[in-house]
């Protein structure tokens, strides 16, 4: 999308971006053309919103970030927005926990050029891996660029209130190669469980769960920093946050499964590669922790790190 908006094929991608999403971008890469700009993250508190900055060039499509990023680390996107806008480029924002826009400044708020998401923690089941619900948005200039159909609200001839496809070209039978999407599969089941979710929780709603999960995740991110081998990375998070313990630790969160205790996602996992990375343990707190299993966490974290 950002490449038929700006006519250009170079994408940088921020080393905070799920190394997942950078691999589909990758593969896609391969048949569009595009060339992506990758970097790996470090175990730092800091960002790397300066770095992005410093590769932004005319060649420049799109910068994509995830807000909070891999590492749980929160941005202020202002400055790489207007960086980004400076030389006709596009900011492209990730989020992969919905629940953090009742209590974050949303990246629209931010200038962000297009945002995407997953939603599957707002009312869809983890169902295995799949079929989960994404979210697309994106400013008004652009939107018809957005791949897909969009629905919209308008009122029908007894002047009730309805909802139609209000952009949708059957682009994909007349464009064929050039549609800039084709639609073969049907979502509605998780996008009607994700909309009663959200009808549920209400604006009010969602920024009480939002600010539960972030103080549930400061507390536990304090016990856990109180285990001896045990550093917090993070100045700024969420409700996920990673910790430093200091040696591998995919072998330490296979020990405590086998003990019952899912720890979190070990950054050695997502990035073999080492230079301190493997170290990593990205921490996810929710409304459904409770403080049992923080302080089982805290204990067997404590036993094997001895």
């Amino acid at each position: 999308m950002a490449r038929r908006v700006t006519k250009r094929i170079k994408a940088i991608l921020s080393s905070g971006l799920h190394p997942h999403y950078v691999e589909v971008a990758k593969t896609m890469a391969k048949f569009t053309g595009d060339r992506l700009e990758t970097s790996l993250p470090t175990l730092t508190p800091e960002t790397d919103v300066d770095a992005l900055i410093a590769q932004i060039d005319a060649d420049t499509s799109c910068v994509v970030v995830q807000y909070p990023d891999i590492l749980g680390r929160i941005a202020d996107l202002r400055p790489l927005a207007d960086a980004c806008h400076a030389n006709k480029a596009l900011l492209v924002a990730v989020v992969t926990e919905p629940v953090a826009m009742g209590a974050l400044v949303s990246p629209g708020e931010m200038d962000a050029d297009i945002v995407v998401g997953e939603g599957q923690s707002l009312g869809v089941g983890l169902q295995f891996g799949g079929p989960y619900v994404g979210l697309f948005g994106c400013k008004e200039k652009y939107v018809r660029q957005m791949p897909g159909r969009l629905c919209g609200e308008t009122v029908d001839a007894n002047g009730k209130r309805g909802f139609v496809l209000t952009l949708s070209t059957r682009e994909q039978h007349i464009r064929r190669e050039k549609a800039t999407s084709n639609i073969c599969t049907n979502s509605g089941l998780c996008a009607l469980a994700f909309s009663i979710h959200m009808t549920l929780l209400g604006e009010a709603g969602l920024r009480r769960l939002a600010g539960i999960n972030h103080a549930g995740a400061v507390k536990v991110a304090t016990r856990l920093a109180e285990v001896p081998g045990v550093r917090l990375i993070n100045e700024t998070f969420f409700n996920e946050f990673t910790l430093d313990l200091g040696r591998e630790t995919r072998p330490i969160v296979r020990d405590l499964a086998a003990k019952g205790i899912l720890a979190g996602v070990s950054l050695g996992k997502l990035y073999p590669d080492g230079d301190g990375r493997e170290h990593g343990l990205v921490v996810a707190v929710t409304e459904t922790t409770t403080a049992d299993d923080v302080e089982a966490l805290a204990a067997a974290l404590e036993e094997v790190l001895a």
